[in-house]
């Protein structure tokens, strides 16, 4: 009988995450990487950078990730699962090629990858399988041996994902002025993507108005709204808000923006706010910006009180849901049967992305799907 500890027939973990500059001289270098080949001149890239100059020119998202990284390998020994971690970024050092070039040279030949993102939807998931696509492409180019690669599903209705939220929701309505507490309005924010994106995410069959990207999220909502009234006997009016718009404006994106809704709250008589970043796993620099800065801004401009619960970060519930989701498609990949674990009504999501899932615009190579080349 095989220990239950068992990661076979993985060999290593990958966490694939964005990236983020470290420095003034690299915001402009890392935007340049975010919107390669979409002609957007530098003088414009510098007016965007603008809002990582007020933090120095340094981007939360890498420390976050360090921090992440020390709680999955202090959680994976403590349990005895001797997995090696590695990490890997998109758009900044470390590069995502370079650490799959060392994964390779360390003898690694199953991976699976966690990706810093918890639902469905092109940026969030098939972007990162695209990515996944060329750097073992450019491995091939090397006439390396390719690891075959596999990602984790989406862990949106993991406990290990919602508790720390939950937690985080309690603990800013506990901050409230008592006065205005039991009234307080949840808003729910993620971040705000083209309407034909959100539409077409998820699987072929769920593509609809808001695909899985929306339903997605307002199952996460409910399931931390329902767990705050049971929890403290207020039952909080909530809404799915968005946030970080970066579209053109004749595209339709996701509404209503965190600021426009913060002011439409206000003029009903809402007499406070608790922001919950539900699409964020980390503080990073959108959280700090747009949560933090603009809308705390717009808050206070308006007399609302306001305050933003914490994302899940390196939490070590949400380190301990990594370790179940590792354990959990290793057994799946053996023939095992599984029993995946999943809150709500949604279930938990697929293990292997099908074909239309989150489709791209132009279509490209992806790996980790049933239609990878590199299966």
């Amino acid at each position: 009988m095989r220990d239950a500890l068992d990661a076979t027939p993985y060999d290593a973990l990958l966490l694939l995450s964005f990236g983020g500059p470290e420095g003034p001289d690299d915001v402009v270098p890392f935007l340049e990487n975010v919107t390669r080949g979409r002609g957007i001149p530098k003088e414009r890239l510098k007016e965007v950078g603008q809002h990582y100059f007020l933090f120095g020119g340094v981007s939360p998202i890498n420390d976050q990730n360090r921090a992440l990284l020390d709680a999955l390998r202090k959680d994976f020994a403590d349990h005895g699962l001797g997995l090696p971690i590695y990490w890997g970024n998109r758009n900044w050092a470390p590069y995502l090629t370079d650490t799959l070039r060392e994964m390779v040279a360390d003898g690694h030949r199953r991976v699976l990858v966690l990706a810093t993102s918890a639902y469905a939807s092109y940026s969030g998931c098939r972007q990162y399988r695209e990515n996944l696509a060329e750097s073992l492409a450019a491995l091939e180019a090397e006439g390396l041996e390719l690891p075959r690669i596999d990602k984790l599903r989406h862990y949106f209705n993991h406990p290990g994902f919602l508790e720390p939220m939950i937690d985080g929701v309690i603990d800013s309505l506990a901050e409230l002025p008592e006065d205005v507490r039991d009234g307080a309005h949840i808003a729910f924010s993620t971040h705000s993507i083209p309407t034909a994106s959100a539409d077409t995410s998820g699987p072929v069959e769920g593509h609809g108005e808001g695909g899985a990207y929306v339903a997605q999220h307002l199952e996460v909502a409910r399931l931390i709204a329902d767990a705050v009234r049971e929890r403290t006997g207020v039952d909080h009016p909530w809404q799915l808000v968005y946030q970080s718009r970066s579209g053109a404006p004749h595209i339709p994106w996701l509404e209503p923006d965190i600021c426009d809704h913060l002011e439409e709250r206000h003029e009903s008589g809402v007499p406070a706010v608790v922001i919950a970043p539900i699409g964020f796993v980390s503080d990073h620099m959108e959280v700090l910006y747009d949560l933090d800065t603009e809308a705390k801004a717009k808050a206070e401009e308006l007399g609302l009180p306001m305050r933003r619960s914490a994302t899940v970060g390196d939490d070590p519930r949400f380190a301990a849901a990594v370790r179940e989701l590792v354990l959990e498609r290793a057994a799946a990949e053996r023939g095992q049967r599984v029993t995946p674990c999943a809150l709500g009504a949604l279930g938990a999501a697929h293990d292997v992305c099908p074909v239309g899932c989150c489709p791209a615009r132009a279509p490209k190579p992806a790996a980790a799907g049933v239609d990878s080349p590199y299966a």
